[in-house]
């Protein structure tokens, strides 16, 4: 029963802005990592941020460090991706997703870490 919702994708030119934001629903949101993740055709999904259940620490994929900010607001069980300097690389569905493991230490970066997922949003970047 546990749902995770994305919104905010779209279409932006390059340099531009966009925030997605994941309401998480049937699941106690404050006691779990949560994390953001892309995918192109004939990739592999890539990890793009993560953010600890206490929202203490973070951790980004080295093509967003310093461009993507993660963060989570949990009186509203929502998790946001802002994203500034958008380019075309970016372009991708992107994902949100909930850790399988209670009050985890450090912030999970592999999808295996992962079990619960939204459907995703798309976001187009063009040139």
């Amino acid at each position: 029963q546990v749902q995770l919702v994305e919104s905010g994708g779209g279409l932006v030119q390059a340099g531009g802005s966009l925030r997605l934001s994941c309401a998480v629903s049937g699941r106690t949101f404050s006691r779990y990592a949560m994390g953001w993740f892309r995918q192109t055709p004939g990739k592999e999904r890539e990890f793009v941020a993560g953010i600890k259940w206490s929202g203490g620490s973070t951790w980004y994929g080295d093509s967003v460090r310093g461009r993507f900010t993660i963060s989570r607001d949990n009186a509203k069980d929502t998790v946001y991706l802002r994203m500034i300097n958008l380019r075309p690389e970016d372009t991708a569905v992107y994902y949100c997703a909930m850790d399988a493991v209670l009050f985890r230490s450090e912030v999970p970066t592999l999808e295996t870490q992962y079990n619960y997922w939204g459907q995703g949003t798309r976001v187009t970047v063009g040139s």
